[in-house]
C-alpha cells in the first residue's frame, strides 16, 4: 500500500476493498459534489463523467493523476491538465459489450413490433470505435447490410470500408451514434446531426443514439419528427443531462437514463481499468481484475432467442421508470442495478 489520497466518485462500483491495496487514505464524494477544498490534498481522482476536472476544480491542489472509469473524457479539461502537468487515463472500450447488449436489446423490440426480418435492413454507424464494432458485428449477424462512418478512422486507416455521413443519411433504415463528444474542429460531433443532416434522410429512419446527448440537436430532431422524416426514436442520452427535455421524453418510443453502458460487467471492466492506470502510472506493481457477482438465474428458458434476450435486458423496463420519474434521471442512473450481459448466461430454447 502506497502513502496517497484518493478522491473516489461513490457511485463506481466494486472499488471499495479493491482501492485499500494502493492507498492509504480514500474519501469518496457524490460526483457533482468535488469541490477545490476536497481534492486540494489528494493525489489521485477516479471519477465518472459528472465530475468536470477544470481549473476550477484543480488549481492549486496536489492532484497528480486522474482515472475516469468511462469511456468519454470530455469532462476533463485535458489542455489544463497538461498546462498544470497532471496526467489523466480513461477506460476505452470497457463498456462496448453493454453498449451493444443495449443495441440488440432495442433492436430485437424493433423487430418483434414491426414484425419484419432485421435482414432486410441497413444499419448505419455513425462512430466505429470499440461500440461501433461491436454494433457492427451485430448487425452483419442479424443479416443486415453495415455502413460504417468515422472519419477519423478513414483519415488514418484509409476510406475503404467507410462511407460517408451523407451515405448513412441517404441509404440507412436504422442509424445508432457512437461517437465521442467532440466540440470543434475537423471531427466535430457536437450537432452533428442536425438540419443538414435530418435534411440528407431518405427512408424515415430509426434514429438511435446511446453515445452522447449532444451529437444530436434536440430541437432540430423534435421537427424532423414532426416531419415524419424519422419513424421511431429510440435515446438513452439526451442534451443537457440531467434536465432532460420532457416533450422528447414522451414521444421517443425508448427513453432511457444513460444507462446503455451499464451492465455489471462493464462497470467491473471500467474499475479495474482505473486502479490499473492509477497502479501503473505510480508503479505500484499491483493488478486488478474484478469480476461481477453471478446472476441469480444463469440459465434463461424461453421459447425463442428473442424472448431470451429479452428476458436477459429489456429496455422498456428503463424506460418505464424514467418515464414515471424524470425528474430522478440521476437517481435513476446512480442507483441502476446492473444487469449482466449475454456471456453470463446459458440460454436454453424451450419449444
Amino acid at each position: 500500500m502506497s502513502d496517497m489520497k484518493i478522491v473516489i466518485d461513490n457511485k463506481i462500483p466494486y472499488i471499495r476493498e479493491a482501492v485499500t491495496r494502493i492507498a492509504s487514505e480514500v474519501v469518496y464524494a457524490e460526483g457533482i459534489d468535488f469541490t477545490p477544498e476536497m481534492v486540494k490534498d489528494a493525489d489521485v481522482l477516479i471519477v465518472r463523467t459528472r465530475t468536470r476536472c477544470n481549473r476550477f476544480l484543480l488549481e492549486g491542489s496536489s492532484v497528480k493523476f486522474i482515472a475516469t472509469a468511462t469511456i468519454g473524457f470530455d469532462h476533463i479539461d485535458t489542455e489544463y491538465c497538461r498546462e498544470a502537468g497532471i496526467s489523466w487515463s480513461n477506460a476505452p472500450g470497457c463498456n462496448a459489450a453493454s453498449v451493444a447488449q443495449y443495441i440488440e436489446s432495442v433492436l430485437t423490440l424493433l423487430k418483434m413490433a414491426r414484425l419484419e426480418d432485421l435482414s432486410q435492413y441497413t444499419l448505419g454507424i455513425v462512430g466505429v470505435g470499440n461500440v461501433g464494432k461491436k454494433v457492427a458485428e451485430l448487425g452483419t449477424q442479424l443479416g443486415m447490410k453495415v455502413l460504417l462512418n468515422d472519419p477519423p478512422r478513414a483519415d488514418e486507416e484509409g476510406s475503404e470500408g467507410f462511407v460517408s455521413l451523407q451515405e448513412i443519411a441517404e441509404q440507412s433504415d436504422i442509424i445508432t451514434f457512437h461517437t465521442p463528444l467532440i466540440r470543434g474542429g475537423k471531427y466535430n460531433t457536437f450537432h452533428l446531426a442536425a438540419e443538414e443532416f435530418f435534411g440528407m434522410l431518405k427512408k424515415q429512419p430509426v434514429i438511435i443514439n446511446s453515445g452522447r446527448g449532444e451529437v444530436i440537436k434536440t430541437e432540430i430532431l423534435k421537427a424532423a419528427m414532426d416531419r415524419h422524416l424519422v419513424s421511431e426514436v429510440i435515446l438513452d442520452v439526451w442534451e443537457n443531462e440531467p434536465n432532460i427535455d420532457l416533450e422528447l421524453l414522451g414521444r421517443v418510443v425508448i427513453g432511457t437514463p444513460h444507462i446503455a453502458g451499464y451492465s455489471a460487467d462493464g462497470k467491473a471492466n471500467a474499475t479495474s481499468m482505473a486502479l490499473n492506470a492509477v497502479s501503473t502510472f505510480f508503479a505500484l506493481g499491483e493488478r486488478f481484475d474484478i469480476a461481477p457477482p453471478a446472476p441469480q438465474e444463469s440459465v434463461i428458458k424461453a421459447p425463442d432467442y428473442d424472448e431470451a434476450i429479452l428476458r436477459i435486458y429489456d429496455p422498456r423496463t428503463d424506460c418505464d421508470e424514467l418515464r414515471t420519474a424524470p425528474e430522478k434521471f440521476e437517481w435513476l442512473r446512480g442507483h441502476y442495478p446492473f444487469r449482466r450481459e449475454k456471456t453470463a448466461y446459458t440460454i436454453d430454447i424451450t419449444d
